[in-house]
Order: structure tokens, then sequence, then C-alpha cells
């Protein structure tokens, strides 16, 4: 059943790339905006049935604003927050705003698919392993908080580290090649070495983790790209 929808991220390639494959899929996408503020105006706005809300920070104060607006002025509409795994305190503050949902940002678009629907119907979107994990760590938390954009960092060589950086910007295996002064069977064998190291089958999936878990922002500055 098709759901009338918006994407909101801070990272404009994500949510174009969401709302392409949501298309396909026979939603109807009222728009794809990475807006850096005016996020609840222009949901408001176009007052869709579902709003795919994206955050790479979902722990920190007041990243939910937004979603308390939607609820206020639109109660109607309902927000699924796409984010980092797990993070007990951003689920947490997700709902505690009005949200109807909580999906990794990883998940494959079915999952989101399901959670869409769900929320539209005015269930609860969230998978039972993801509230699990996050009663577990709310239960038993860790003595350092897991940096996992640093733990994901330290996988990769300072070759590997600019190949990401690269892929993140949009670069396809001809121009990692010239930009990087080596052969493109090299280049392509770099990008697959990334993809094994961070768990990830495309490069599409490589950029997300590296934008939600902050090692996007972390290789950039380390490489000076």
């Amino acid at each position: 059943m098709s759901v009338r929808l918006m994407v909101v991220d801070d990272h404009r390639l994500l949510a174009e790339a969401l709302a392409s494959a949501l298309k396909l899929r026979g939603h109807r996408v009222l728009a794809a905006a990475a807006p850096s503020a005016g996020a609840a105006e222009l949901v408001i706005s176009r007052a869709p049935e579902v709003c795919l809300l994206g955050t790479a920070t979902p722990a920190e104060p007041g990243v939910f604003d937004p979603v308390v607006r939607i609820k206020r002025e639109k109660p109607q509409i309902a927000v699924v927050v796409l984010g980092p795994v797990p993070n007990p305190r951003g689920i947490a503050a997700a709902f505690a705003a009005g949200a109807s949902g909580y999906v990794r940002h990883d998940e494959r678009i079915e999952g989101v698919e399901r959670a869409m629907v769900k929320a539209r119907a005015g269930e609860a979107a969230v998978a039972p392993q993801l509230l699990a994990q996050s009663f577990a760590e709310l239960l038993n938390p860790a003595a350092e908080p897991d940096d996992e954009g640093a733990r994901l960092l330290q996988m990769l060589t300072p070759r590997e580290v600019e190949v990401l950086v690269r892929v993140a910007e949009g670069e396809d295996t001809r121009l990692i090649a010239a930009g990087m002064g080596i052969a493109p069977s090299t280049a392509r064998t770099h990008v697959q070495r990334v993809l094994m190291k961070l768990g990830v089958g495309s490069r599409l999936e490589a950029a997300a983790l590296a934008a939600r878990t902050g090692l996007l922002e972390r290789a950039g500055g380390s490489t000076g790209i």
C-alpha cells in the first residue's frame, strides 16, 4: 500500500537515495530535503502521512525539537527516526518527542518500508531486537561510551580512509583513481576492502555508515581532502 511521505536528512545524498528507492517501491515522495533549519516548517507545510527523519546525533539535546513541533501542529503526521544504533538515550528521546518509530540507519529498505506502514497505522515502529539491545545497554552501561566512528576509523589504513572520503563525495572508480594517482584496478580493490572492513554491501551503505557514526567528519579531517 502506497504511503505519502517526506524524507528529511542533513545529508542530501542519503535523503535523495532513500527517496528514490521508496519511489521505485510505489510510494509517493513529496520531498527529499536536507535543511540546515526549518525542517518542521517544511514537513508541516507538505503534510505527508509519514516523515522519515534522519539524524546522526539522536542523543544531543534539542535534536528532536522539530518532531515536537510537528506533532503539536500536525499530530496526524507519523515521524519515523532513522539513526545510529544502539543508542538507548536517542531512542528514548525520539519517542518522548512524539516519534512513532526508530529505525537503524543501516536497515534494509524493506525494514524502513515496514516501519512506515506501522507508523501510519498508529503503531510503534521499532524492531524488538533494537529495543532489547537498548534496554541491555541502559541496564548494563559500559564504563566508557562507545565511539563507533573512532573504532571503525581505526580499522582502515590511511589510503582506505581517503578512498572512503572520495566514495562519500560521490566519486566513481575512475575519479578515485585519477585523484589518488593510482590505477583504476587498484582503486577498485581499495573500495572493496573498505566495504569489507565496514561490513557493508555497497558504496551508498558505506557513505551512510560513515555519515551516521561521525566517521566521515573524522576521515575528512585526517585526509585534508
